[in-house]
């Protein structure tokens, strides 16, 4: 990567620590306490500049850090600016998936004292290598993640992992608002369509698929929702959106997004369902939730239609389109920008304070995904309200 890289880099980064006034105070009071001092913080997340303000705010308090993004999101230049102030980075935008697997297992050749963790990959990886007994904890960003650890993983995993997702704040602030904003966003510039009458099927409704259909009508969509939760498919209908099973729907549809962190909920088997010209996309943390492999291997041709844009044509004639891969597209798609500003602010500060709980008293907790400590929370959000009135 070269000097100009780091420099473009650290130009974005720069613009993003000037709006995100409640890890500065954090950086202040980490700098001074220097919670991480002596300690290796190993980390798989995103890479991109929201990202590298948590990481500063983290190094101020003493940490080491050790890191990797998740596949297909990195932001290159950002991490030249991160490299060239020392921290110890893994992985590039283009990395193939071995390659990923690689750096992940370069980040615990490092033997980590804390995990920062995005879809418990670190987590799963100390448990293989039979080096949990080392850990302090850690933290884990995802709901994906979430049902790693509690379902491969339970019982497994003999320190505490914070779980990040499960925070209320998170959930209102990051999940409902911030994805629903930036999924919608993302699919308007990089597919080009227009929102307003199109026919969009939303499968799930959990926080994040919640959001992305609310921002979705907001903006004129015509909006449906497949969820097999019982509970949350009388919520979406109450919410006024048509509910019924995915094979009804998909004829309907004239795009697909998917939200909510589990593997084939649109399989191959319901492709021959959908529509020509139907654009399929994936808001979730891993890039399995569309059966990308069927889609392949069912199509008579592919092509690349723009950066981030793939078509597939099927033997009767169809074409279906298939945004980032079927990774998650607000980051993984074309000039990605992720979540709003201000949403990553309050999220990366329940990371550092939940990791600061870790590392300064991890007795207190017990083994196990658990929820971030009410304590924590309610401090962040007296302070959050207090920021959204006064601006400071």
């Amino acid at each position: 990567m070269s000097p100009d890289s780091a420099a473009t880099g650290g130009a974005r980064i720069a613009w993003i620590r000037s709006r995100m006034p409640l890890l500065a105070e954090t950086r202040r009071r980490f700098a001074e306490k220097r919670p991480f001092a002596g300690l290796r913080i190993g980390m798989s997340l995103h890479l991109e500049p929201k990202t590298a303000v948590l990481l500063e705010t983290l190094a101020a308090g003493g940490a080491e850090i050790v890191g990797t993004g998740n596949h297909g999101s990195t932001q290159d230049d950002v991490v030249a600016a991160l490299r060239a102030r020392g921290l110890t980075l893994h992985g590039r935008r283009d990395d193939t998936l071995e390659q990923h697997a690689a750096n992940l297992e370069a980040v615990l050749d490092a033997r980590p004292d804390i995990l920062l963790d995005n879809g418990a990959d670190l987590a799963a990886g100390v448990v293989r290598r039979g080096m949990a007994g080392r850990i302090r904890g850690g933290t884990e960003e995802t709901t994906s993640g979430a049902f790693r650890l509690r379902d491969e993983l339970a019982g497994s995993v003999p320190f505490p992992v914070l779980v990040i997702n499960d925070s209320p704040l998170k959930a209102i602030g990051e999940n409902l608002h911030a994805v629903g904003q930036s999924a919608v966003e993302s699919f308007q510039r990089i597919t080009n369509l227009m929102i307003p009458g199109r026919r969009f099927v939303v499968i799930g409704y959990g926080w994040c698929g919640r959001g992305v259909a609310r921002y979705l009508r907001a903006l004129g969509g015509q909006v449906a929702v497949a969820e097999v939760d019982e509970i949350k498919a009388f919520e979406a209908a109450l919410d006024g959106y048509l509910v019924d099973d995915l094979p009804e729907l998909l004829p309907w549809a004239q795009a697909v997004i998917t939200a909510t962190g589990a593997p084939g909920v649109l399989p191959g088997s319901l492709l021959p369902l959908l529509r020509t010209g139907t654009v399929l996309g994936n808001i979730g943390h891993f890039p399995f939730e569309i059966d990308t492999a069927a889609l392949a291997e069912q199509a008579v041709s592919r092509q690349q239609l723009d950066e981030g844009l793939e078509s597939f044509t099927m033997p009767d004639g169809r074409e279906l389109v298939l945004i980032a891969e079927g990774r998650m597209f607000n980051l993984a798609g074309r000039a990605p920008k992720g979540n709003s500003i201000a949403s990553m602010d309050l999220g990366f500060l329940l990371q550092a304070r939940s990791l600061e709980r870790v590392a300064l008293a991890p007795e207190s907790l017990p083994a196990g995904a658990q929820p971030v400590p009410d304590d924590i929370n309610r401090q962040i959000a007296r302070r959050m309200v207090e920021v959204l009135r006064t601006g400071e």
